[in-house]
């Protein structure tokens, strides 16, 4: 009895990860086994990057606070630490975004904890 490969599964599962790559400079388009380590690193890259994102966030937000709050005479540490001892409960995203865009609202916080 011949072997069964079912090459119609086998020809659409590599369609689709030519599609992924497509738009890669070279082989990495339309070579089978480079296009599929170039899809399989770019997943692990992704995978990494999603949580880098995260720390490049958080340092972007810092700075804007620290930026906002010498404006008023403290430094980043210094609102950090008299929010904490004032039990205001505010994220960084959000002072960030205060610091940024909403200068009143962020000079308001800065002197309620002052």
């Amino acid at each position: 009895m011949p072997r069964s490969v079912n090459a119609v599964a086998s020809r659409a599962r590599r369609r689709k990860l030519m599609k992924e790559t497509k738009g890669n400079f070279g082989a990495r388009k339309n070579v089978w086994t480079v296009a599929k380590n170039t899809y399989e690193k770019g997943l692990q890259y992704a995978y990494r990057d999603r949580k880098t994102k995260k720390r490049t966030f958080r340092a972007l937000w810092i700075q804007r606070i620290n930026a906002g709050a010498r404006l008023y005479g403290m430094s980043y540490s210094e609102l950090i630490g008299k929010l904490g001892k004032a039990n205001v409960e505010i994220n960084r995203k959000v002072l960030a975004d205060l610091a940024m865009n909403h200068p009143q609202a962020f000079e308001a916080i800065c002197n309620t904890v002052k």
